[in-house]
């Protein structure tokens, strides 16, 4: 596993980089000077310092990682989006970015600066540090960070925006922080390679966003071993004005959930999936994978057709009543919960689950 980690200036790159070489063995790789042309904070003295490889390239360094794809490694020194397009064309690679309100980094920043000027903190060995640059006071903080960050040729926003996983981390103390990122569980596979639930709702979720309701977009995949049967997505039926141009006189009233269903025109995506598969191409061992949990409706033409697996996403107003039929009916029920990806707000991790 190869992890990058892109941000702000004082967010926690090099603390998140120590994280992982600390706790889960990673080896910190660096590129030389000539490459790192962004501003990196510096570090302070870990024993992940003895772990640190430097090259010449970026060529040099994917080389080295490739050829030993199955041990872990992370860097910090991502200076370029050509040198990170590089390294996404390999599948053993995941970019991380982190961040923080700027007047959380500032306060980083000085006392950094504090501590560098006292010999506490040291930078990588092949790295340059934003204390290096003439920062008096917080406008010229900013004016740094502008340059950090929307710099036409070195900005890293354009990365950062990237990033399969963006954290946010506004921790206070440092044994917080590797709390909250120890429940993150930053080393799922899933993040890499889509397992089937994730490949399989994804395709769930792209349907969706064909959907022409106006109550909610729904989008439902079947499958039988791992092969895709059909697809479906919720609205008014072929040949019917769409319910989003005003097809559906229910949906339109914006009548609550349960609520007007029998005047109801638009086709739920269960419905549409089950009808352009058909029972003969269903039949057992098939699985339904849907956005949003079936409804009572559609929970019994499920049943009807052979559906043995049920995979559903968000929760739905009629959750019990489904759940029962599909338990009398012996079909499996499941919610399926993905790798927290996109922003991660780190304060809002529960570490005491």
């Amino acid at each position: 596993m190869f992890i990058g980690i892109c941000g702000s200036i004082c967010a926690g790159k090099r603390t998140i980089a120590n994280y992982l070489a600390d706790h889960h063995g990673f080896t910190h790789l660096y590129l030389s000077p000539k490459h790192t042309t962004q501003t990196t904070p510096p570090s302070s003295i870990s024993s992940s310092s003895t772990t640190q490889t430097t090259f010449s390239t970026p060529e040099e360094l994917l080389e080295f990682v490739t050829k030993r794809w199955r041990d872990r490694f992370v860097t910090t020194d991502i200076p370029s989006e050509e040198i990170l397009e590089l390294y996404t064309r390999r599948p053993f690679f995941l970019l991380l970015s982190v961040d923080a309100p700027l007047t959380v980094r500032w306060k980083r920043f000085l006392a950094r600066q504090s501590q560098s000027n006292h010999g506490r903190f040291l930078k990588g060995p092949n790295e340059e540090s934003e204390l290096d640059h003439e920062v008096t006071d917080l406008e010229s903080f900013v004016t740094l960070n502008d340059s950090h960050l929307y710099d036409p040729v070195n900005g890293t926003q354009a990365m950062i925006s990237r990033a399969t996983v963006r954290l946010l981390n506004t921790s206070s103390s440092l044994a917080h922080l590797y709390a909250t990122l120890g429940k993150l569980d930053l080393l799922n596979q899933d993040r890499l390679r889509p397992s089937w639930d994730a490949y399989f709702m994804a395709l769930a979720e792209l349907a969706a966003q064909r959907a022409n309701c106006m109550k909610r977009r729904v989008g439902c995949v079947i499958v039988r071993d791992k092969r895709v049967i059909s697809t479906g997505y919720n609205g008014t039926p072929r040949g019917l004005v769409n319910c989003g141009e005003g097809g559906c006189d229910r949906c339109n009233a914006g009548q609550g959930s349960g609520h007007g269903l029998t005047t109801c025109l638009c086709i739920h995506a269960e419905e549409n999936a089950l009808l352009e598969a058909g029972r003969e191409r269903v039949r057992e061992g098939a699985v339904l994978y849907c956005t949003t949990h079936p409804c009572l409706t559609c929970s019994i033409k499920i049943v009807q057709v052979g559906i043995g697996e049920v995979v559903y996403s968000h929760g739905y107003s009629m959750d019990g009543d489904t759940a029962a039929v599909f338990r009398e009916a012996g079909v499996k029920l499941r919610q399926y919960a993905p790798p927290a990806n996109g922003l991660v707000h780190l304060e809002k991790l529960d570490v005491y689950k």
